[in-house]
């Protein structure tokens, strides 16, 4: 590290520290050559991640979004905070994980509809009608009957239901 003093190419450090609950990490260096001390941080440096949208448009992905979401679906169902943050957390994750600058929209939605489906139907079928854009009733039936699995024998929810009746 170069001294912002003397600019002498060969400084130590006297001291480390995390800093930023452990996002960062505080250096105190001295400079051998002039004597003075100073202060670094050294952090990850994370490339914002942009979202295509439908229409084009571009914009920096926002996890509290997601959560937003997430919370919308998920309002008066038996679901923790927590778990919505998980996912949120696992979303973002996955799509840093990709090493892509841009993502379509559509790959967060569908990870976020995937990930719903396992912690709580009805939120699963919330969110999907909303990202999915659902017209009328049959496809709120389409996606149960993907939901249950009832295609690959042929019957649907609702004609199960009607015949018990």
């Amino acid at each position: 590290m170069r001294c912002p003093f003397c600019a002498f190419a060969d400084t130590r450090v006297v001291d480390t520290r995390a800093a930023d609950e452990g996002a960062t990490i505080k250096r105190r260096r001295e400079c051998p050559h002039c004597g003075k001390r100073f202060t670094t941080f050294e952090r990850v440096d994370e490339l914002p991640l942009v979202v295509v949208k439908k229409d084009g448009r571009r914009e920096i992905f926002n996890r509290t979004k997601v959560l937003g979401g997430l919370l919308k679906a998920c309002h008066k169902r038996p679901v923790k905070r927590d778990d919505l943050e998980r996912i949120a957390d696992e979303v973002e994750r996955e799509l840093r994980n990709r090493l892509e600058p841009e993502v379509p929209a559509h790959v967060i939605g569908e990870s976020v509809v995937d990930k719903l489906r396992w912690l709580d139907e009805v939120a699963y079928v919330r969110f999907a009608s909303v990202y999915r854009e659902f017209r009328d009733g049959h496809d709120f039936k389409a996606e149960l009957e993907r939901m249950y699995g009832d295609r690959e024998r042929g019957k649907g929810l609702f004609e199960k239901r009607e015949e018990q009746t």
